[in-house]
C-alpha cells in the first residue's frame, strides 16, 4: 500500500505562512546547494496532492514544471471544476475517498505539500503517514497553523532528526499502525 507523506516547513512556534499567505520567512534558511533532503524525498514520490492556495503560489514563485514535470500525478484540491491540464487534475471530490482510493493504486509515496486546510482534512481522518517538519529558526507569532485543533489523537514513531547549518530542524515522524 502507498503512503501519504508530509514534506512541510513551519516556524519554531508552528506556523507554515505568516498572515495573509505570506512565506517570505523561508527565506531564511536558503542556501546554495542545499535542499534539505527534498531530492531524496520526492523522487519516491509519484503522484502530488495540494491544496489549490498552494498550487497557485508554487506556480507563480517556481513555475507548473515544479509539480507537473511530466513523470507524476498531480492533484489540485480547488472548490471550482477547472479543466485537467497535462497530467494536473482540478479535484472538488471527496478528499477523503480520493486519498483512500490512491493509496491502494500500485505506485511509489503520494507526498502533500499542502496547505493547512487540505493537511488538516487528511488529519482528521488519519491518513497521513509520514511526517518531514522542517522547523524554521523563527517564532512568527501569528498566521496560518499547520496543525489545528479538533483533530483525533495520533500516535507518531520518532525516525529521525537533523540539524543543518543554517538553523534549521528537520524532524522525521510516522504513524504507529
Amino acid at each position: 500500500m502507498r503512503k501519504i507523506k508530509l514534506f512541510i516547513a513551519m516556524s519554531l512556534d508552528g506556523y507554515i505562512a505568516k498572515p495573509n499567505d505570506d512565506l517570505s520567512f523561508l527565506k531564511l534558511v536558503e542556501k546554495q546547494g542545499e535542499d534539505y533532503g527534498y531530492a531524496d524525498f520526492i523522487s519516491e514520490i509519484d503522484t502530488v496532492i495540494v491544496g489549490r492556495k498552494t498550487y497557485d503560489y508554487v506556480l507563480k514563485e517556481i513555475g507548473p514544471s515544479h509539480y507537473d514535470n511530466g513523470n507524476r500525478d498531480v492533484y489540485v484540491i480547488t472548490r471550482t471544476e477547472r479543466p485537467q491540464i497535462g497530467r494536473t487534475i482540478f479535484y472538488n471530490g471527496d478528499i477523503p475517498g480520493l486519498f483512500k482510493r490512491l493509496k491502494n493504486e500500485n505506485g511509489k509515496n503520494i507526498y502533500c505539500d499542502g496547505g493547512a486546510e487540505l493537511i488538516n482534512e487528511l488529519m482528521m481522518h488519519s491518513l497521513i503517514d509520514g511526517f518531514v517538519i522542517s522547523v524554521i529558526p523563527i517564532l512568527l507569532g501569528a498566521g496560518t497553523r499547520l496543525f489545528q485543533d479538533g483533530r483525533p489523537e495520533q500516535r507518531l514513531e520518532f525516525i529521525s532528526a537533523q540539524t543543518f547549518e543554517t538553523g534549521l530542524a528537520q524532524l522525521t515522524y510516522e504513524k504507529n499502525s
